[in-house]
């Protein structure tokens, strides 16, 4: 059958229908994932056009996915933590929602008190379990969609849930069935589907799934999983690793629109960000998160990655405020106690310090020519250099100035005796035959021994 495709606007053939494939033994794709040595990206050479939709944004999951990660946030911190992020996604909702657990008192109590801030965004969300008690707490609690859990893989379907594969189905079409009945949205997680047999179990269920939705007129979300992060973002790469095939083949042969569609992954294998990218490249209109990536294993798509892909693509930040990128890391660090690594982009207390002598002299002449980008104005992060044997009165008077964040009044300069003081200290370690960089840590010791609490770091 031929029909005018609304997102290419051509004549295109519709005729695809995959029907569900029952097998007897699971596809594990073993010449892909042999257990014993490192997965394979396998390339069929089939291409699929960007197809990027008018509209995309960010959810996020840090009080659900991020959360089993670590120990759980109390009331106050998921509270602070959802104001900031709504701070950070602007008054246009880029950080379009944000999903809780509901089962403990906390989960629920947390909940209420977000909800008690009226904010419009990120809307609220919830994960449960597939039962009708779960839905009935959900919209007890006011909230109008949850996720559910419909894992794909044979991995899970045979070797977790004991089931074949119409067994699996049927049940989550029925779990999907008491979300209408409860007048709950679902959005189905589709676990595992980077292992997952595409067009014998994914498009079969999803189409299954939109047919519902159609029928009910209550719609249903998709977001498709890369749980082990086995994702792939580049053209010409084989089901079903390719992340560029899923997002193709679930709206062109599932008819799953875009706004209904949602990339969710991992950074098992570091591909979490341009994995995410390549999603809403190819159809998705939503990317799900964490803030700075917190999650299982290696970690989620962290959130402030995401705002500087969404400001790439579309050449604008539409409203939302990286400075509170800043904020938010500094809460973390000093409210809840967590150790972000040094090295973080954008969030890491060396994302934007150099290092090298010869860097840093370049640095002090103009911040240009070794700063990705205006840091200050952007994230409220001045470039920073490190002290080392080449770094001098300047440098030394340059980092102390920075790493308090000191205001232009009482800004130190290279002749204040502080900065003299330290730079004999400098000298004399390398004199003794250092060949390392001073650490953060040595400084404000010898800081504080040499200054006392003159400076209250931040």
């Amino acid at each position: 059958m031929l029909e005018m495709s609304p997102k290419s606007n051509l004549i295109e053939y519709k005729s695809f229908k995959y029907q569900l494939q029952d097998v007897k033994d699971p596809n594990l794709y073993r010449d892909i994932f042999d257990y014993d040595d490192v997965p394979i990206i396998a390339f069929n050479h089939r291409r699929v056009p960007v197809s990027m939709p008018e509209e995309i944004w960010i959810t996020d999951t840090s009080f659900r996915d991020g959360q089993q990660s670590r120990e759980p946030y109390t009331v106050k911190q998921i509270v602070d933590l959802y104001r900031l992020m709504s701070k950070l996604g602007g008054p246009y909702g880029i950080i379009r929602q944000t999903e809780f657990f509901v089962y403990s008192e906390n989960d629920r109590k947390a909940i209420e008190e977000c909800q008690a801030l009226g904010l419009k965004f990120p809307e609220i969300t919830t994960w449960i379990r597939a039962s009708k008690e779960d839905f009935r707490l959900v919209k007890d609690l006011g909230i109008p969609e949850t996720g559910i859990l419909v894992s794909c893989s044979d991995y899970h379907i045979f070797k977790k849930l004991g089931k074949s594969r119409s067994e699996a189905m049927k049940m989550y079409l029925e779990t999907v069935a008491q979300a209408f009945e409860a007048g709950v949205v679902p959005r189905c997680h589709f676990e595992d589907i980077t292992r997952a047999d595409f067009y014998g179990f994914v498009v079969p269920f999803v189409t299954e799934l939109m047919k519902m939705s159609q029928d009910a007129g209550i719609p249903v979300k998709i977001r498709a999983c890369d749980t082990m992060g086995l994702g792939v973002p580049f053209t010409e790469v084989a089901l079903p690793r390719s992340v560029a095939g899923i997002i193709y083949g679930l709206q062109h042969y599932a008819d799953v629109p875009s706004e209904l569609l949602e990339w969710h992954g991992h950074n098992d294998f570091y591909k979490a960000v341009p994995n995410a990218s390549t999603a809403w490249l190819y159809g998705a209109s939503a990317v799900n998160c964490t803030m700075l990536g917190i999650g299982e294993r290696c970690g989620n798509i962290p959130l402030e990655a995401m705002v500087f892909e969404y400001a790439s693509l579309r050449g604008s930040l539409d409203g939302m405020d990286p400075t509170v990128i800043t904020e938010i890391v500094d809460y973390y660090r000093n409210e809840i106690g967590y150790n972000i690594p040094p090295m973080t982009p954008f969030a890491g207390e060396n994302f934007n310090v150099t290092r090298a002598g010869i860097h840093a002299d370049g640095l002090l002449k103009d911040q240009e020519i070794y700063n990705i980008f205006n840091t200050e104005k952007i994230l409220n992060r001045q470039p920073m250099v490190m002290v080392g044997k080449t770094s001098g009165l300047a440098g030394i008077a340059y980092w102390i100035n920075g790493h308090y964040h000191l205001p232009e009044e009482k800004k130190i300069d290279k002749k204040d005796p502080l900065v003299e003081k330290l730079k004999e200290w400098i000298d004399t370690e390398y004199e003794n035959g250092r060949q390392t960089t001073l650490s953060t840590d040595e400084l404000e010791q010898k800081i504080a021994e040499y200054a006392g609490d003159r400076f209250n770091k931040r």
